[in-house]
């Protein structure tokens, strides 16, 4: 048929219809024709040239070529998706969407029964179905048939053992010469009561307490007490104790585990036969000991210390003596890091390694690299044998995941795209030197948006044979500068020693910071009414302040450069200025440089760079300049087994649009892609009211940055989520259990805040006059450091009102969201409501902004309190 037939273009209505979208995909132009004709037929002809092979022992999946030779830029291939949605119809579609769950958890390698491969590999798969009480009665009949040391070793992981659950099994007394005890992921919170129980295993040499309460507060006092009280202990949540030696050492040589513990009363000479040691991540600082000798271990050829710091020891010193291993030849370390900046210079003072890192050492010579790191393991779903398909997909699809934004004439769709390619476009892995590239493109057979067809377009950069991997390049055009090398942590297990030491470079640096508070002035405002003037003009685009604003002070014009007053919700700046005639001396509702403020990433350096650390701001990154000091906080927090949920906002969006809560490192990363992010520490344990999450809307008005001049309206409200709070991994897709604002989709449920407030005292016990001092307090705080780190906010001609959103941890102390410029004001339009504080008169929605300009341009103080 002929296009006019069809209604398909032709070639050229094809290329100027999809100029744009050509242009963006980088796809060579003598290839434009050719993807029309695959596009226009739907010739999906990979598997004539590619195919899939299991790798990483059916983990992952790589392409292999298949034809005998397929040139630079000489063909296009057609990729389709598998999948496409949005973040948060993720979840419901894998549940709803037939078939749908199945076919992504093949592509994504997490299909496998583990189950069934646990049961073949020892027999000890019932342990997931056998309570705690079960599973230590089993383990109690082995030493009453075979003796108290028949049980040296004792795994009670994921069982629920609460704090009285643990005094009960009473373990000290039937195990009293364990060398190992695993209490991983339990629900123990008191430290005492820990503490009192492992202190009393005198031969203990590993002690797994992680992901249990009791560490999510004082951690390291809590492992210094337990040091103090159990002398043999070498491994503390999988991390070596300064006592560590040579049980520590044969655990990770692989002599010792469950079946086989070892014992103090053993030979000297167990770690003879050692020839491979992973000692990775074990927060060594001192390798030079008794046990980690080349005496003990003569035989060991392979060494991993990958992040570890060594700082106990010199340069010059670890190398001599790692030089003392006659027999090792392969050694994995960071660089830069404890054995020196470079690799070559590693290298050359360890002439018997052929192998650093992974890769060749004559070809490191060769070329002359400084920092040996290209040979990165991939990150390899992780997943239980209780976890549903749909748990393991949702965890693993950001290995595969790609994305992109819709755009037509009027805007940009404010939530991306999120999509998997299919079975050959998903075997795709990546090379910083790759032979082909893979790009989005949406195809528009009639030339309109609403027929558009989502595809993924490949094409060979390079020349590439029978056999040959085929590879992608996951960080196309995005170089160092851009945090690369942090940015491959989503894909691959970079080093963690050396991220988790930027993170502890920041944090020291953010604590050392201090601003003093700003001590109270004289007003320098007046009323801008004096002398014989009655009247000021008002120019606003905003239908509430010209429907509300009825006071005989203020009257509304339609001309800008005819008013005294400009409250916009715009941007006024120099260009607006002389585009609607504005002047220097017309007040206007902004502050120069309030970005410092109101633009998250700006608020949180803000913040910083006054106060360091305050107790009010959760730990913040900017994503774009502090990847790696994020990714070492979040090490440190999964090394310590604390909780590491968070939250990541947009610079500039409100509403909680594209705002995401997790915990997965990987889609931190990924969600760079789309829009520059902050990503902040989440309030797992937020006070609630009626078991639900909530948040406070404040209302701050500001006369003057030098000296500081800011009111709290007595009129503030709170906002309520829809659903009971919970953790559970999936409620992290529910928009209505962790976000708050309402007003804009779910169902908006209106409390006058006097009721709240009373119930919450109720609730609670507490008293919220003691809650709302330190709220002020803390807001003060955010203005002193905007006024202290940028006094170029400072101007006599302008005066605004800010949203200050508030949240209180389950200790009701306050927490600072965000700082909103021009915010929405619907409610307190909208409802009457009793003052908390002051004389507890009735405040008229009504009467709202006729109270804000009353307090910013007539020097009032009604229904205001000064901070």
């Amino acid at each position: 048929m002929s296009p006019a037939v069809t209604g398909i273009l032709g070639y050229e209505d094809f290329v100027k219809v999809h100029g744009v979208l050509l242009a963006a995909s980088g796809l060579p132009q003598p290839l434009h024709r050719k993807l029309y004709q695959k596009l226009t037929s739907e010739t999906f002809d990979g598997g004539s040239y590619f195919q899939v092979e299991p790798v990483e022992s059916g983990r992952q999946r790589r392409l292999v070529s298949t034809a005998d030779y397929i040139g630079q830029n000489s063909d296009v291939f057609l990729i389709d998706h598998a999948w496409t949605f949005r973040l948060s119809d993720a979840y419901k579609q894998l549940q709803e969407v037939p078939g749908l769950v199945e076919r992504m958890a093949s592509l994504m390698c997490v299909d496998v029964d583990l189950s069934s491969e646990a049961d073949e590999a020892g027999g000890e798969g019932d342990d997931a179905k056998l309570s705690a009480a079960e599973v230590v009665e089993r383990e109690f009949c082995q030493v009453r048939e075979e003796g108290a040391r028949s049980v040296r070793w004792l795994e009670l992981e994921d069982l629920k053992i609460d704090d009285d659950m643990l005094l009960y099994l009473d373990l000290p007394t039937k195990f009293p010469h364990l060398l190992a005890l695993s209490l991983r992921g339990n629900k123990l919170e008191n430290p005492e009561i820990l503490l009192e129980v492992v202190a009393q295993f005198k031969s203990l040499r590993a002690l797994w307490v992680n992901y249990n309460p009791a560490l999510e507060n004082g951690v390291k006092d809590l492992e210094a007490r337990i040091l103090g009280s159990c002398h043999e202990l070498e491994i503390f949540n999988s991390q070596f104790t300064p006592k560590y030696g040579k049980w520590a050492l044969g655990f990770c040589g692989g002599l010792y585990e469950k079946d086989n513990p070892g014992d103090s009363d053993e030979s000297d000479h167990q770690l003879q036969s050692v020839t491979s040691l992973d000692l990775s991540n074990r927060r060594i600082q001192n390798l030079i000991t008794e046990a980690f000798s080349p005496i003990e271990m003569p035989m060991l050829s392979y060494l991993n210390l990958r992040g570890n710091a060594l700082d106990e020891n010199s340069v010059s010193i670890l190398l001599y003596y790692l030089r003392g291993f006659t027999n090792l030849t392969a050694l994995e370390v960071d660089i830069p890091g404890p054995l020196g900046e470079s690799a070559v210079e590693i290298i050359e003072a360890l002439p018997a390694l052929s192998e650093l890192n992974g890769l060749s050492t004559s070809k490191i010579l060769e070329s002359e690299k400084s920092i040996a790191d290209s040979v990165l393991k991939p990150r390899l779903p992780e997943f239980n044998a209780e976890e549903s398909l749909t748990d393991r997909v949702i965890n693993a699809m950001w290995l595969y995941l790609m994305t992109y934004r819709l755009a037509d004439e009027e805007k940009i769709d404010e939530t991306s795209v999120w999509y998997v390619m299919d079975e050959l476009g998903s075997a795709l892995r990546h090379s910083d030197e790759a032979n082909f590239r893979v790009s989005p493109f949406l195809y528009m057979p009639d030339g309109k948006l609403e027929s558009a067809v989502s595809y993924s377009v490949l094409w060979p950069t390079k020349t590439v044979q029978q056999g040959d991997e085929c590879t992608r390049d996951y960080l196309f055009g995005i170089r160092e500068e851009r945090q690369r090398s942090a940015r491959l942590t989503a894909w691959f297990h970079t080093p963690q020693n050396y991220f988790i030491r930027e993170y502890e470079k920041f944090y020291m640096e953010l604590n050392s910071r201090r601003c003093s508070p700003v001590p109270a002035k004289a007003s320098a405002t007046n009323s801008l009414l004096h002398g014989d003037r009655r009247v000021l003009k008002v120019y606003t685009d905003l239908p509430q302040v010209e429907e509300f604003l009825t006071r005989p002070e203020f009257t509304i014009t339609s001309e800008p450069k005819d008013a005294d007053i400009i409250w916009t919700s715009l941007q006024v700046d120099e260009e607006m200025k002389k585009a609607v005639g504005l002047n220097d001396q017309q007040y206007i509702n902004q502050f120069p440089f309030e970005a410092c403020l109101v633009m998250k990433h700006h608020l949180a350096e803000t913040v910083q760079k006054a106060h360091g650390a305050p107790q009010w701001l959760q730990p913040t990154y900017n994503l774009e300049t502090h990847l790696a000091q994020l990714i070492g906080d979040c090490y440190t927090r999964e090394r310590d087994g604390v909780d590491n949920l968070w939250i990541l906002k947009p610079w500039n969006m409100a509403r909680t649009i594209d705002t995401t809560v997790t915990q997965n490192l990987s889609q931190i990363i990924r969600l760079m892609e789309t829009g520059p992010k902050i990503c902040q520490k989440y309030i797992e344990h937020p006070a609630l009211f009626r078991g639900k999450k909530f948040d406070l809307r404040y209302i701050i008005l500001v006369r003057s940055i030098n000296p500081l001049e800011i009111f709290i309206s007595e009129v503030f409200w709170v906002r309520l989520a829809n659903n009971t709070y919970s953790l559970e991994q999936h409620s992290l897709f529910e928009y209505e259990t962790h976000f708050t604002v309402m007003n804009y989709r779910g169902r908006l449920n209106h409390m006058n805040t006097p009721d709240f407030v009373k119930e919450f005292e109720r609730e609670h016990n507490v008293k919220w006059l003691d809650i709302h001092l330190r709220v002020k307090q803390m807001i003060r705080s955010v203005f002193e450091a905007a006024a202290a780190v940028h006094p170029e906010m400072h101007s006599p001609t302008s005066r605004a009102m800010y949203g200050v959103d508030v949240m209180l941890d389950s200790h009701y102390l306050p927490k600072l969201l965000e700082v909103t410029y021009c915010p929405d004001c619907t409610r307190a339009c909208t409802y009457d409501t009793q003052a908390i504080f002051g004389d507890g008169s009735t405040v008229k929605g009504s009467d709202f902004y006729n109270l804000v300009f009353g307090c910013l341009f007539l020097n009032e103080t009604t229904h205001v309190s000064p901070l």
